[in-house]
């Protein structure tokens, strides 16, 4: 079989799964030095139960995972103010802070917590209060709040809210929208289990998994729906490739083909109405369109060699998909209303893998060069490619829904594990698991 048909039918998608909290366990590995420095104080707390989450730390955490900043240490905070009334604002711009996070946890009743936030510009509050003539008064306003919300949750939420305060924090700092309550889908593979795979979904950070199946047969390629509610995968579970889609809340699964030969990487279209697929039913294998409530199918590709790995661009017009037609493995993009086709890169040995960014202005994707399999992004306009990572046999890249960060599949040891990338390539993590073996991620869309 030549490398395209081993990579459709031997590219399982194991992927690591989470124990009591979370068995993904991220590791920076580079990029935090050039991050912005922010610092997330820790919350004051009013009452008798102490909640079991702390929220400075999640928020911390998922700043520093972002890739773009860099909360400073405890240790070396200047001050610990109890409110930004008392905020020395020059000592903390001597520590180059940009910005300060803080805020208290008040039990207001039993399992009910009120939670207030501020988020604090340092810079603008090291120039001085600003005045404002009004209605004749001279009045101050605190011009360095960016943000400050009051929110009541009960003890379960801490740790969901945490995650909203780092998208708003996140958004308010860098003027997009943050990712941090969105949530991962992977496949865990523990060969020595009754049932060794497991398709699983938890947060971005891997605590709060779900286990929606488990099999003794291969699972492969989950794919999430555009509104974040169900789940597109390849099973083996009858010895014969077949795509399902199960709803992550129910756990209701329908299967979608069963055709003899391939059923292999669904993909959702951007409204949802429609699934990419490979499928090789007439002999070859090709990329194949089925509208999901009538089930009829489109075929899309038409050629000798093998196509494979489609991935929808943001708009839904085109498709970008792997081909061997022109020699070694490269990227191609197809046009659905009229079925122009063209090639897409040259860059490298092969190509593979691509994926649009979400405002559809790169294509990210598996480049090798020199027998090395890096991830890469090359820039639609300019087809300037940059090689993002320098890590191990990369593949199987998933963006992040607001095109900030990548999550994909590498080599760490012995073992498959998976690893963060930021789009400039600058901030790196690693999410070595407990046990088992993974690869693939599918990042979920916004939640």
């Amino acid at each position: 079989m030549n490398r395209l048909i081993k990579r459709l039918v031997c590219s399982v998608l194991l992927l690591v799964g989470m124990q009591a909290h979370a068995s993904l366990e991220i590791v920076i590995t580079g990029g935090v030095d050039s991050a912005r420095p922010v610092a997330v104080l820790p919350f004051t707390f009013r009452g008798t139960t102490l909640p079991k989450e702390n929220i400075a730390e999640v928020v911390s955490a998922d700043l520093m995972r972002s890739g773009k900043f860099n909360p400073i240490p405890f240790i070396k905070m200047p001050q610990r103010p109890a409110k930004s009334s008392e905020i020395n604002f020059a000592a903390w711009a001597k520590e180059g802070v940009e910005a300060i996070v803080m805020g208290e946890v008040v039990e207001v009743g039993i399992d009910r917590y009120e939670v207030v936030f501020e988020l604090i510009d340092v810079l603008k509050g090291n120039t001085g209060a600003s005045s404002l003539l009004n209605q004749g008064q001279l009045s101050t306003t605190a011009h360095y709040l960016l943000d400050s919300r009051t929110t009541t949750i009960n003890g379960s939420q801490f740790r969901q809210y945490a995650h909203r305060i780092s998208d708003i924090v996140y958004e308010k700092l860098t003027g997009e929208r943050g990712a941090f309550l969105t949530k991962i889908a992977y496949v865990l593979v523990r060969p020595n289990n009754e049932f060794p795979y497991q398709l699983v979904v938890a947060d971005y950070d891997g605590y709060n998994e779900q286990i929606l199946l488990r099999s003794k047969e291969p699972l492969m390629s989950p794919n999430w729906s555009p509104d974040g509610t169900k789940l597109a995968y390849v099973t083996f579970e009858k010895r014969q490739a077949q795509i399902f889609i199960q709803d992550i809340y129910t756990g209701r699964r329908t299967i979608l083909t069963a055709f003899p030969g391939i059923n292999s990487a669904p993909k959702w279209s951007p409204d949802g109405r429609r699934m990419a697929m490979v499928l090789s039913k007439d002999g070859n294998a090709e990329i194949y369109v089925m509208d999901i409530a009538t089930k009829a199918l489109t075929r899309v590709t038409n050629h000798r060699a093998i196509d494979t790995e489609p991935s929808w661009s943001p708009d839904g017009q085109e498709i970008v998909f792997s081909s061997e037609r022109g020699g070694n493995p490269q990227l191609y993009s197809v046009n659905l209303a009229t079925g122009d086709t063209r090639r897409l890169t040259f860059d490298g040995e092969m190509n593979l893998a691509g994926t649009y960014s979400p405002d559809g202005q790169s294509i990210v994707m598996v480049n090798r060069t020199g027998g090395r399999y890096h991830l890469a992004r090359m820039d639609r306009q300019s087809r300037f490619m940059q090689v993002l990572t320098t890590t191990n046999l990369d593949e199987s890249p998933s963006i992040a829904p607001n095109g900030s960060m990548i999550i994909y599949s590498t080599m760490h040891g012995r073992s498959q594990v998976l690893a963060l990338v930021s789009m400039d390539g600058r901030f790196k993590a690693r999410l070595p698991a407990a046990d088992g073996q993974v690869k693939s991620p599918a990042w979920s869309p916004f939640l």
